[in-house]
């Protein structure tokens, strides 16, 4: 399993409206991608007025990673109302194979 992570910053005031639009484009994108085993997106405020967003997804292989990302998997993926929002952006991803797993009850 492949855990793909990218990070971005937006405007405190804009975390709502910038969560609900990648969770209609890039979240429902990445969970209705063949080999996508999950999708998550993680905010923080960082006290300077902007708010650190991070999406976190697991796949099966780098094969369904392309078929989301094209050929180029370390490139992210944007979104056209990504400029209205991010004041910065990682333009990579970074790729780890998963070594474990949620620990059973």
């Amino acid at each position: 399993m492949i855990a793909r992570i990218w990070r971005g910053w937006v405007r405190t005031p804009d975390r709502a409206a910038y969560v609900d639009y990648i969770g209609a484009t890039g979240m429902a994108e990445y969970r209705r991608t063949p080999g996508n085993q999950g999708a998550w997106m993680l905010t923080r405020d960082l006290n300077d007025g902007r708010t650190e967003i991070i999406t976190f997804s697991l796949w099966t292989s780098y094969e369904a990673i392309r078929a989301f990302a094209g050929e180029d998997v370390g490139q992210a993926v944007f979104y056209p109302e990504d400029e209205r929002y991010l004041v910065d952006r990682e333009t990579t991803v970074s790729h780890y194979e998963v070594a474990a797993g949620p620990v059973a009850t």
